[in-house]
């Protein structure tokens, strides 16, 4: 009997592995969308106030608002990438799935607000002089750098599960 309820509970942790890992793909995609929301309203906002002022630096104004998307855009493609393996993962596999969503999903949505206050800074010297956002992207890019490096870990480590 009690070797019946163990495989029944074995089979019980078969079947949840999916579900397990489609949680960690969702999370990610999710909170690096949801950080870029919460970024691009924090630029959005400052743009708007810097091209009623000067409607002529639409662009580089443009430029430097955009920056906190790139983290959703991430989510999106580790999205894509992990979908095609989450019907398959059996056992462990499933934690192991949301464990390597989880570089990306802490990392993108962090780096997509604190990208989007850096990114006002820039905006705000772009309204009070004539810097180009060619100088000013600088500050909001070393944000950006640390969003690729999670993406990279996370697809090296969704990559790693054999199913």
């Amino acid at each position: 009997m009690l070797s019946f309820l163990l495989e029944g509970e074995a089979i019980i942790a078969a079947n949840l592995a999916p579900v397990i890992g489609g949680i960690g793909v969702a999370l990610c995609v999710l909170l690096c969308g949801l950080g870029s929301a919460i970024g691009l309203r924090i630029t959005g906002t400052t743009a708007a106030a810097v091209l009623t002022e000067q409607p002529k630096k639409n662009g580089s104004v443009m430029i430097l608002s955009v920056l906190p998307s790139t983290q959703g855009l991430y989510g999106f493609v580790l999205g894509l990438i992990s979908y095609t393996k989450i019907s398959q993962l059996t056992g462990t596999q499933g934690w192991e799935m949301f464990i390597a969503c989880l570089p990306l999903a802490i990392v993108g949505m962090l780096s997509a607000i604190i990208q989007g206050k850096t990114a006002v800074g820039g905006l705000k010297a772009l309204a009070k002089s004539d810097l180009t956002s060619g100088k000013l992207i600088l500050y909001p890019a070393m944000v950006e750098t640390y969003a690729i490096l999670a993406l990279v870990v996370s697809i090296l480590m969704t990559q790693n599960i054999v199913v």
